[in-house]
């Protein structure tokens, strides 16, 4: 792997500097032509993101399409994907996405570029489909079948291979990412509305599939770039990546471009625990966090991060339900404070207003006991897991409007879902990263809502989810610092995790 990223990276360099050379008299973006058989009508930002992708393609660049989600990234990609083909023709081009993505991107294919000839490796026959490889025009497929198919993709020379949701790669030891760095490519492009997640080592991921030694290895970009601006705040360090990688991406939110969108409304409500719920919690965090201590007294902070996150779940099932917790003690309390405010105050209001709502929470036990209440009250809805076979069932029950209350595993829903049917989101319960909560939330904020979005965020008040909140500002303030050119710091250390241990208030 290192001696062909070797390869990869003195390619780069003379890849920048005949474009230098391109560049010297360019200073806009040059016209390109829409090709006639694309059956789409494109906005003017997705026009011009048609026209950055064609730009990077004609001057031997790779780059990240950072759109918000919603905004048509894969409209953009098929219309880019037809000016190659048309262009290029004779060589076919890759598509790698999450599972449940794959049949929206062979959908949206045959709506907007039904000329292409598209082939979907999918499920257990998807072989006898690999002979059809070389004459199509694009081949769609999913992260995990890159690793199971590596041998047979491999083998193909692509024109274009861009990834969706491209932080499927953010870790650069995981086998998908070693994998979708070493297929043979001209082109390469990543989709992503969360270029970065969590730290700016994600970046450096996308960036060495794009392009590789462009932000130097991984070392040296740690010490120069990552650590100065996590750790140090340095508007230098900061300023000189955001100049370094802005050309190589496009980022537009709904703010700026989709101003025909209506309104979103967050709306935070604070819940106290009860009187069970308190001492279970403070039981369990006491216990909790004199185990982390000695742990990292006798490992370290590094090595203890098994015992940490055991730590910290505890405490956010808790907030949830104590029934989420599998302890004698925690299985004697059958209320949830939270719980209760949901289907005594908040869900009756909501129904009473004939909202249409979607329901997210990251613990799946915990949509079962919200799903045992909603069948004993005989309200209707539905209900997405990882296991959910038929999305695209359900998500036609929803816009429908037969159903009013969707319930969604934040993991699950937070992609390939289009469900602007609804006018309202609650998160049950909060996640470390606002990007998936953003992702799920934009399941219904996005192209083709015409009402008020309400999105609403239950929070026990003096928790750890009280400390989570916290911690999404510092992610989304290191999200916005690599989008501008402000400055932010992401602290996760020692310190920081005394303070989700905290005590209660």
């Amino acid at each position: 792997m290192a001696d062909s990223l070797k390869i990869d990276s003195s390619e780069t360099i003379r890849a920048l500097a005949k474009l230098g050379h391109n560049l010297r008299n360019i200073s806009t973006l040059p016209p390109a032509e829409i090709p006639k058989n694309v059956k789409a009508e494109l906005r003017h930002y997705q026009e011009e993101g048609f026209r950055w992708l064609q730009f990077l393609a004609d001057h031997g660049l790779n780059g990240i399409l950072a759109d918000d989600m919603g905004l048509g990234k894969t409209v953009q990609t098929l219309t880019h994907l037809a000016a190659e083909v048309a262009k290029n023709p004779g060589k076919p081009s890759l598509v790698i996405a999450p599972t449940s993505v794959v049949p929206n991107w062979a959908a949206e294919a045959e709506k907007f570029t039904p000329h292409l000839k598209v082939v979907l490796l999918q499920g257990k026959e998807r072989a006898e489909d690999f002979k059809q490889i070389s004459a199509a025009d694009v081949v769609l497929t999913s992260y995990p079948l890159l690793t199971r198919d590596f041998e047979t993709l491999s083998k193909q020379d692509w024109h274009l291979i861009a990834l969706d949701e491209a932080q499927y790669i953010k870790n650069p030891k995981a086998q998908s990412a070693i994998n979708a760095c070493k297929l043979k490519s001209a082109h390469r492009i990543c989709l992503s509305g969360t270029p970065m997640e969590n730290h700016l080592g994600e970046l450096w991921s996308l960036m060495r599939f794009l392009m590789p030694g462009f932000l130097a290895d991984e070392k040296t970009f740690n010490t120069q770039l990552r650590r100065p601006i996590e750790r140090d705040r340095s508007s230098d360090a900061q300023l000189a990546l955001n100049r370094r990688v802005s050309s190589l991406i496009l980022r537009r939110t709904k703010d700026q471009v989709a101003t025909e969108l209506p309104p979103k409304t967050e709306i935070i409500h604070g819940i106290d625990l009860n009187k069970k719920q308190t001492d279970l919690y403070e039981s369990v965090r006491a216990a909790m966090d004199q185990r982390v201590r000695d742990a990292i007294a006798a490992k370290g902070l590094a090595k203890s991060h098994i015992i940490v996150l055991d730590a910290l779940l505890k405490l956010r099932q808790i907030c949830c339900h104590p029934q989420l917790l599998k302890t004698p003690s925690a299985q004697k309390i059958t209320e949830s404070a939270k719980l209760e405010y949901l289907t005594t105050e908040l869900l009756p209001t909501l129904i009473e207003e004939g909202r249409r709502i979607l329901l997210f929470s990251t613990f799946t036990s915990m949509l079962a006991l919200i799903e045992q209440h909603l069948e004993k009250e005989k309200i209707p809805f539905l209900k997405l897991t990882g296991q959910t076979q038929d999305r695209a069932t359900l998500t036609k029950k929803f816009q429908t409007g037969e159903i009013p209350i969707f319930l969604i595993s934040l993991k699950a829903g937070g992609t390939g879902l289009n469900l602007t049917a609804a006018d309202t989101v609650i998160h049950y319960d909060p996640w470390w990263n606002p990007a998936a909560e953003n992702q799920a939330t934009d399941r219904a904020h996005r192209i083709g809502q015409t009402k008020p979005v309400f999105v609403h965020k239950l929070i026990c008040r003096g928790t750890i989810e009280d400390r989570i909140l916290e911690l999404q500002k510092h992610k989304a303030d290191l999200v916005a610092a690599l989008l501008s050119d402000e400055t932010s710091k992401l602290k996760i250390d020692s310190e920081t995790l005394s303070h989700l241990l905290a005590p209660l208030g």
